[in-house]
């Protein structure tokens, strides 16, 4: 796991000083660092060594004939299958143990065509300087980030955004991100905060030839399946999934240094942990408590099951204390607002976990695969069941004067009731939207100032909702969620702050063979009823502690409304959303600030805090890279 950062001057023979992006980049390459220029291009990368920790595998990387150079950041799981065939067939000789030689040389050989042959995640850059191309590539569902600028003048590219900005590129914000960020708490690919910078889609690669950018997909989810599933019996299903599984759980389990699993006790990351467990002797398992929120808390859970595999385990123990000591580390790493506040509590399980092991196995990706989340409970009621949208059609009123909150599991049931109630009469598509944002689409245009609010657009919306068909079913979400959520959310969350502790994360269910198998898949074999995962949950449930199924399933909440009125208070008044300093910034409507303070410090704050907090990280954000 590392960063890597490049730089192709189109109009001059020169280097490019790369030291300032490396600086950058260190947490993510703590273990070396260094850059190779190639007449116009400079390439750089900072390393974090898994996989061949010796020096022989430091990057930038160039074959034996001098004409291939290669900085490459994640891990290819398969190298070793691929390092054979090109020793059988091309006669391959190797100096090194690394998958980054294997990718070197698959490229020698086969060109741009040999990406579907990686099983891994990854974001590289092989300069070839013979034809004098730039081939740039990233993984198929955006685990590994590749953020890139370019002008008539040079090309450049980076794992995050905070390195290019040594580089020189423009920093005027795109304001249609702004809406997007308000509204989901993250700014979906390709947008970025800067109008000059995108963000490679995953499954795509960019080839740089005569100074000409061409980018193109070599992977995507095949939608044929989505209302014409496959033909396979449940049980053949259960069958293959768990030999998909297995295979791609003791892929990840190749490391030169300490390896162990995230084990929070739900049945995604207890899967992993037991896996791994019977492939690895005493594997160290990692979970967190929040003993001053004893309705997260699921440690329970989590100790059951590692005594249930013999694994290791260690139990982070957090009070509110330690997640409010933390909030400053996180919001100093985001070099582009994201507002998803679980982070915090990545953060620190990250960071815990790395002082005993560099690399982690996690349950991330299956609630998207398999349909794990409650909006997907929800989503199938409103397409399925009319009664039942009637009673909640007719109850709209009440619903919306009862308290709703996260922090209780009565206030929850009334928050996700609202929030049922007020998609339930609009499409498939819509009604998708809806529930994916925070609220409604007029809140930005109310907190923007007016100048700003015609910049909005609806682009990004409809490219992700394309594949959507009036009559289309349940799977058509799940491919939503995958492009939408789980690359600008999920894998966005748990990648910064991994790679903030310098720990590399691996998830299993996001193997491509995994994906695409579930993808084939009917409905039903996923969500019926009222069972999520219903074929991950059947497939392993004489292997899982009982008590796993009979458990109700939530997120983490951060108790921010707490630290709004309390530790942070002088911060969001005197500070950042001041009367003072909203007005010179010229961003926000100070109307709206004034009245989303005024409901903050309220008896009925409702759901006020999650806007507080994007708020509070996109001033953040703003304070250190815009003054």
């Amino acid at each position: 796991m590392c960063g890597i950062v490049g730089y192709i001057n189109f109009n001059k023979s020169q280097k490019t000083d790369l030291s300032q992006a490396l600086i950058a980049l260190n947490k993510r390459g703590p273990d070396f660092q260094s850059q190779i220029h190639i007449d116009h291009v400079s390439l750089g990368h900072a390393r974090l060594s898994i996989i061949d920790t010796s020096a022989a595998a430091h990057q930038p990387m160039t074959d034996e004939s001098g004409d291939y150079t290669i900085v490459f950041n994640g891990e290819i799981f398969n190298y070793k299958s691929l390092k054979q065939g090109l020793i059988d067939q091309y006669k391959e000789t190797f100096i090194t143990h690394s998958d980054t030689e294997v990718i070197l040389k698959l490229y020698k050989h086969e060109g741009i065509h040999f990406l579907n042959k990686l099983n891994g995640f990854w974001a590289f850059c092989i300069h070839d300087k013979r034809k004098n191309t730039s081939f740039i590539s990233r993984d198929r569902y955006g685990e590994k980030p590749l953020l890139y600028a370019h002008t008539e003048a040079y090309f450049c590219f980076a794992s995050e955004l905070k390195a290019l900005i040594p580089l020189g590129i423009p920093k005027e914000i795109d304001f249609s991100a702004l809406h997007y960020f308000f509204q989901l708490n993250y700014i979906p690919a390709p947008k970025t905060i800067f109008t000059s910078v995108k963000k490679l889609q995953p499954g795509q690669y960019i080839l740089i030839e005569n100074n000409k950018i061409d980018i193109q997909s070599y992977y995507t989810i095949d939608k044929k399946y989505l209302n014409k599933p496959a033909p396979i019996n449940y049980t053949d299903a259960k069958n293959q999934l768990k030999k998909l599984l297995e295979d791609a759980v003791e892929r990840r389990l190749v490391a030169d240094v300490p390896l162990g699993a995230f084990l929070s006790g739900g049945i995604d990351s207890s899967i992993v942990s037991g896996i791994a467990s019977q492939k690895v002797d005493k594997l160290n398992t990692f979970s967190i408590g929040f003993k001053d929120e004893p309705y997260f808390d699921e440690t329970k859970y989590a100790n059951l099951t590692a005594k249930h595999f013999n694994t290791n385990h260690t139990v982070f123990s957090l009070s509110n204390q330690d997640l409010f000591d933390h909030i400053h580390d996180v919001l100093d790493y985001m070099d582009e607002p994201f507002a998803d506040s679980s982070a915090l509590a990545v953060f620190i399980l990250s960071k815990k976990t790395r002082q005993q092991v560099t690399v982690a196995l996690s349950g991330d990706g299956a609630d998207e695969v398999f349909g794990g989340y409650n909006k997907h409970k929800a989503s199938l009621y409103a397409r399925n069941y009319a009664p039942f949208r009637n009673i909640i059609k007719a109850g709209m009123p009440l619903l919306d004067a009862l308290p709703k909150s996260r922090q209780s599991f009565i206030g929850n049931k009334f928050r996700q009731a609202h929030r049922f109630a007020k998609g339930i009469s609009l499409s498939h598509a819509e009604r998708y939207w809806r529930w994916c944002m925070f609220d409604d689409v007029t809140y930005t245009d109310q907190l923007l100032d007016s100048k700003y609010v015609h910049q909005k657009s609806n682009k990004l919306k409809e490219m992700y909702l394309a594949h959507f068909t009036e009559n289309g079913n349940f799977n058509e979400e799940l491919y939503a969620d995958m492009g939408l959520v789980l690359q600008n959310d999920m894998l966005v969350k748990v990648d910064w702050m991994s790679m903030a502790n310098s720990l590399e994360v691996r998830t299993p269910f996001l193997d491509y063979t995994v994906v695409d198998f579930a993808f084939q898949l009917p409905v039903n074999f996923k969500i019926d009823g009222g069972i999520t995962k219903k074929i991950l949950k059947d497939t392993y449930r004489e292997f899982l502690p009982p008590e796993l199924f009979h458990r109700p399933k939530h997120g983490f909440e951060v108790p921010l409304l707490k630290w709004f009125r309390t530790d942070l208070k002088s911060l969001i008044c005197d500070d950042l959303l001041s009367k003072e300093f909203i007005q010179a910034q010229g961003i926000f409507n100070p109307k709206t600030i004034e009245a989303l303070k005024a409901q903050l410090f309220s008896n009925n704050p409702g759901e006020i805090h999650a806007k507080i907090w994007a708020l509070i990280v996109f001033q953040t954000w703003w304070k250190k890279y815009m003054i």
